[in-house]
C-alpha cells in the first residue's frame, strides 16, 4: 500500500531495439557466389582442353572487384537491406557469364563474354550511382508523369529502325545497339506504382457494379482511361514492334500491381480478357506472332518436313539430353540450337549442362529475389513504396516465366532475355537497376522498425 505524500518513481523508458545489419552475412554469401562463379568457369576450361582457362584469375578478379564495389556501396548507403538480393544477382551475374564463355568456345568468330562483361561492369556502376544517390525511394513519385513520358519515347524509338530476326526492339547506331524496352520497363513501374498509390481508392470503391450479383464495380472513366490506354499501349507494342514478350510483361504488371493497389480479384479477370482478346487477335493477324504460335503449337513440323529441327525443337532435345544432372559443364551440344544460343535459349544450355536439378537451382535463386522483393514492399508503410517493390519484382518474375515457358514449349517464343544470364546489355544493366532499387526499399523497409535508425 503506498502511503499519501509519496513519489512514485516512473517506469524507465524502453531502450531502443537495435536490428541487426547482417552486413557480415551479405558478404559472406557475395564470397561463395564468386567462388561458384570461378569454379563454373574452370570446369568449363577443364572440360574443352583438359586445363584451367588462362583467364580464370581475371574473371574471378573482376566479378570479385564489382562485387565488393557494390557491397561497399550498401555497407555505406543502404546498412538495413535485405543481404541476400545482391549476393544473388552476383551469382546469376557471374553464371551468366560462364554460360556465354562455354557458349563462345563454339563460335570463335562470335565471342560474348568480354562485352558481357563490360556490361556487367557498367550495370554495376549504375547500381552503385542509384544506392549512392537515391537515399530515398519515395522521391521517384514526384516523376510518376515524367517517367511515363520517358517511357513512351523509348518505346516509339525503335519503330524507326530496321527489324532484327523480326521484331523491331533494338536500336542499332554505329555498330552500338542497345534495347530501349528494357529501360521502359523500370519507367513504368514507377509510373504504375505512382498511379495506382494515388488512385487506389477511386479503383477500389467508386464507379457502377457491373453486373447485379458480382462485386465487380467499373470506376469512372477519369479513372479507367488510363487502364485502357495502358491495354492499348501494349497492343500496340506487339502490333508496331512484333514484340510479344513485351507486350506481355507491361500487361501483365499492370494488372498484378491493379489488383495489389485494390484487393480486387476481378480486375485479374478483367486483365486477362483483355489480354487473351489482344493476343488472339494480334496473333491471328501479324504474320510474325503468327509464326510462333504454329511453332509452338507444331514444334517438330519442320523434322516431319523434312528440313530439320527448328530452335524450339533443338531446345527440346537439348533439355531432354540434360536429364536429372546434366552432361556437365562444356560437355552440351546446345549451340546446335542457333544464333539465338546465348540470348533466347541460353536457359537450354543450363538444362543440357547442369541437368534438372541446375535449372531447379537457378529458378530457386530467381524465386528468392523475387520474394525478399516482395517481403521488402509488404514490410513498408507507404503505398508507393510497396507498388514499386512488387512491380518491380513481378517483372523479374514475369520475365521468368514468359522465357522459361518459352523455351520449354509452354508458351509461345517471346524473344526476352534472362535476367542476368543471357547475352544482352540492355537487360543486365537494368537488372542491376531493379535490384538497386530493391536494396534501397529493403533498407527503408527494415530501418522504420530500428529505434536507434535516425528518422
Amino acid at each position: 500500500m503506498i502511503e499519501a505524500g509519496t513519489t512514485v518513481a516512473a517506469d524507465p523508458p524502453p531502450s531502443a531495439v537495435r536490428l541487426p545489419r547482417r552486413r557480415g552475412v551479405e558478404f559472406s554469401l557475395i564470397v561463395v557466389a564468386v567462388l561458384l562463379s570461378v569454379y563454373g568457369y574452370c570446369a568449363v576450361g577443364l572440360a574443352q582442353h583438359g586445363t584451367v582457362p588462362p583467364g580464370a584469375a581475371g574473371y574471378g578478379s573482376g566479378l570479385g572487384v564489382l562485387a565488393l564495389l557494390a557491397h561497399v556501396a550498401v555497407r555505406l548507403r543502404a546498412p538495413y537491406a535485405d543481404p541476400v538480393l545482391l549476393p544473388i544477382a552476383v551469382l546469376l551475374n557471374g553464371l551468366g557469364l560462364v554460360l556465354i564463355y562455354r557458349l563462345d568456345l563454339e563460335t570463335p568468330r562470335d565471342q560474348a563474354a568480354t562485352t558481357q562483361l563490360v556490361w556487367s561492369t557498367l550495370g554495376v556502376a549504375f547500381f552503385t550511382v542509384a544506392v549512392v544517390v537515391l537515399r530515398d525511394h519515395r522521391v521517384l513519385q514526384r516523376y510518376t508523369y515524367v517517367c511515363v513520358v520517358a517511357a513512351l519515347a523509348l518505346l516509339t524509338l525503335p519503330i524507326f529502325f530496321p527489324s532484327v530476326n523480326g521484331a523491331r526492339i533494338w536500336i542499332r547506331v554505329a555498330g552500338f545497339s542497345f534495347q530501349p524496352g528494357e529501360f521502359a520497363k523500370v519507367l513504368l513501374a514507377v509510373f504504375f506504382a505512382g498511379y495506382l498509390a494515388a488512385n487506389r481508392h477511386a479503383l477500389a470503391y467508386s464507379g457502377r457494379q457491373v453486373w447485379r450479383f458480382t462485386r465487380l464495380q467499373l470506376p469512372t472513366g477519369r479513372v479507367l482511361g488510363p487502364i485502357v490506354a495502358i491495354w492499348l499501349l501494349s497492343v500496340g507494342v506487339l502490333v508496331l514492334e512484333r514484340d510479344l514478350g513485351t507486350s506481355l510483361l507491361f500487361f501483365g504488371l499492370f494488372v498484378i500491381l491493379l489488383y495489389v493497389a485494390t484487393g480486387r480479384t476481378g480486375w485479374i479477370a478483367v486483365g486477362l480478357l483483355l489480354a487473351v482478346v489482344g493476343a488472339v487477335a494480334v496473333g491471328r493477324l501479324e504474320p510474325h506472332v503468327h509464326s510462333r504460335v504454329e511453332d509452338w503449337l507444331h514444334p517438330f513440323a519442320s523434322i516431319d518436313a523434312g528440313q530439320g529441327p527448328n530452335q524450339l525443337a533443338q531446345s527440346l532435345f537439348a533439355f531432354a539430353a540434360g536429364g536429372v544432372t546434366g552432361t556437365g559443364l562444356g560437355l552440351g551440344h546446345s549451340i546446335l540450337i542457333g544464333f539465338a544460343a546465348k540470348s533466347d535459349f541460353i536457359l537450354a544450355t543450363a538444362g543440357e549442362e547442369l541437368g534438372l536439378v541446375g535449372l531447379c537451382g537457378i529458378f530457386l535463386l530467381y524465386a528468392l529475389l523475387v520474394e525478399r522483393g516482395y517481403r521488402a514492399g509488404l514490410a513498408l508503410r507507404d503505398p508507393f513504396g510497396r507498388l514499386l517493390a512488387i512491380g518491380l519484382a513481378s517483372i523479374l518474375a514475369l520475365q521468368v516465366f514468359v522465357i522459361a515457358g518459352g523455351v520449354t514449349g509452354l508458351i509461345p517464343l517471346t524473344g526476352m532475355a534472362m535476367p542476368f544470364l543471357a547475352q544482352g546489355g540492355s537487360s543486365v544493366v537494368t537488372n542491376w537497376i531493379i535490384v538497386a532499387l530493391l536494396i534501397r526499399i529493403s533498407d527503408s523497409a527494415r530501418s522504420q522498425y530500428d529505434g536507434t535508425a535516425a528518422p
